[in-house]
């Protein structure tokens, strides 16, 4: 019943994830004595290959409480080192942690965490004096070899990291049709710059009596809600401190932390096209709420367009893993086969997605996302109400004429503004030949902040949308690229493209024109039949464009299920 994930480019040299019991901190009746059982009824496939699983019994002044999770035993978890992690089965042993005395166990066995041996309390009198003196004897160089094996462990597995990541760089991240394997889906993707930090509380509500040792430094961006720092977290143990992001809500704005905090919440959520959360906490002293999540120096889309002229290939590589991070929220299956309940976000736009080190795109507030669980009713959907930004917002819903009948209408919304975050990324491509200065979708036709009033008359009464000059389709795959984002802001929501689509036909784009660079010289031209036979103009009414052959051959369904 469980689904365990391999990711196809994998050889056997890498190991596959532990399947844990994960719960939150929970109350138990168990005393602490005997063999008890957890009563955790979530399974989790951990996020690496490294951890193991984890359960933790503590005594309160009325009563105990049991936590199960996924660890990386060469990591500090509560300020304590876990040495038995090798063990198939989980042997409480007593900790002193950061908030007081508590049962530690740990093994590497499936689901090992979900029965818990406590050692008996025996007379030492009664033992035999000889069998003490030698475990005694034994006792350090258990230790000693706990500790060696340890660092072997770490060491072979920071090199294989540093491999992957060298032989990504070379790639530019290719990636295969539709770009989301099960390795994306079923763990936690580690950025390049390491700014995508794992957590013992990632994607939980903080239980800890005290908040998380944070520095604000910098802020760095303002929205409607909240505002957002560059952060430090410290580490408990030394000096040393990682880089974080800190979303921090008003006491009046508990609604929308608490919508994307539910949302980052959903471990299916993970994606390496998916700004990675770390943990929520409630900050009562500053009558605050915060989102804690990874720091990405080169800051949002729009601002990175704005200092920026791309070439071809960062074009590519920012569009496909835009379109793969859309599709990855839009699926209602995981890679590997498991239900998902697929996500809308509703407020996709250039100041909503980051940029990643190596160029790739991550998607970030959630604030107005909605998951289309299928116990949603129709009146349900219709309360969730006209959200977004008026400039992005498709023409259904401005006009308040979503088919709430169908759910795939929500994300038809989605694809329409990632066609116009495409046209801004288009717009700022050196291949286009003359680039202008960065403009949002729509530019000078509209104010700054436009109403939906204004944009009602563009988008509806005008059939508007953004110039697509002939000079930009003089690049073939630019002209590709300009003909896939018509499909997607399309005036029928049903002609739109899906995300899925968007990415595979991004991937197969890269792959053509790399043959055909391939095949030319500088001084040839690329012959007649392999010319792509696209034709964009932009008439009074949006063309909608259908005749892409040759080079992409890519089935275009209404549904993201692949």
């Amino acid at each position: 019943g469980y689904c365990v994930c391999v990711s196809a480019g994998m050889n056997s040299f890498y190991s596959i994830s532990q399947l844990c019991k994960f719960c939150d901190l929970e109350l138990s009746s168990c005393s602490g004595t005997g063999t008890c059982e957890s009563n955790c009824s979530i399974t989790s496939i951990c996020s690496e290959p490294e951890e193991v699983c984890v359960a933790i019994w503590r005594k309160n002044e009325t009563d105990f409480s049991i936590e199960t999770l996924c660890h990386d035993p060469s990591k500090l978890l509560y300020g304590v080192m876990l040495d038995d992690f090798n063990s198939t089965t989980c042997v409480m042993k007593e900790k002193n942690t950061t908030s007081g005395m508590a049962h530690f166990c740990s093994c590497a066995e499936e689901e090992c965490n979900d029965m818990l041996f406590f050692s008996p309390i025996v007379d030492p009198t009664a033992d035999d004096p000889l069998l003490s003196v030698i475990l005694v004897s034994l006792l350090p160089l258990l230790v000693m070899g706990i500790v060696v094996v340890g660092m072997l462990y770490w060491y072979r597995t920071y090199r294989q990291r540093i491999s992957q990541e060298w032989e990504s760089s070379i790639k530019k991240r290719k990636s295969k049709p539709g770009g989301l394997d099960c390795s994306d889906a079923c763990a936690i993707m580690m950025d390049d710059d390491r700014s995508d930090s794992s957590s013992t509380h990632a994607n939980n509500l903080n239980h800890n009596t005290e908040p998380l040792p944070i520095e604000l430094d910098l802020l760095v961006g303002k929205g409607r809600f909240a505002q957002v720092y560059k952060a430090k977290l410290k580490q408990t143990t030394s000096d040393q401190f990682e880089t974080v992001a800190v979303k921090i809500f008003p006491y009046e704005e508990y609604a929308s932390w608490k919508n994307e905090k539910d949302i980052f919440s959903n471990t299916d959520l993970r994606h390496e096209n998916v700004l990675h959360f770390l943990t929520a906490e409630e900050r009562k002293v500053e009558k605050q709420y915060w989102l804690i999540t990874a720091f990405h120096p080169r800051g949002n889309l729009q601002e990175y367009l704005t200092r920026h002229v791309i070439s071809w290939e960062e074009l590519q590589v920012l569009g496909s893993s835009l379109a793969r991070g859309v599709a990855h929220l839009h699926s209602d299956r995981l890679p590997c086969g498991r239900p998902k309940v697929p996500i809308v976000h509703r407020d996709l736009k250039s100041s909503n997605i980051l940029v990643k080190n190596d160029l790739t795109c991550c998607l970030c507030d959630f604030g107005l996302g909605l998951c289309l669980d299928s116990s949603l009713s129709v009146d349900d959907l219709a309360n969730s109400g006209q959200v977004g930004t008026a400039r992005y917002m498709a023409p259904e819903v401005l006009e308040a004429r979503l088919n709430l009948e169908n759910t795939e209408s929500f994300k038809q919304t989605d694809i329409y503004s990632m066609a116009l975050v495409l046209w801004e990324m288009t717009s700022r491509c050196e291949a286009i030949g003359e680039v202008k200065d960065y403009e949002p979708a729509y530019g000078s036709k509209v104010r700054e902040h436009p109403c939906v009033e204004s944009m009602k008359d563009n988008v509806l009464r005008d059939r508007g949308r953004p110039e697509i000059p002939d000079t930009w389709l003089r690049h073939q795959g630019v002209a590709v690229i300009c003909a896939t984002i018509m499909e997607c802001w399309d005036h029928d929501p049903e002609a739109r493209l899906t995300a899925h689509c968007v990415a595979e036909r991004i991937t197969e784009l890269e792959d053509e024109m790399d043959k055909l660079s391939s095949r030319s010289s500088s001084a040839e031209k690329i012959p007649e039949e392999l010319k792509i036979p696209i034709q964009v103009e932009i008439p009074e009414e949006v063309v909608k464009i259908t005749g892409i052959q040759d080079i992409i051959a890519v089935d275009c369904s209404v549904s993201d299920e692949k």
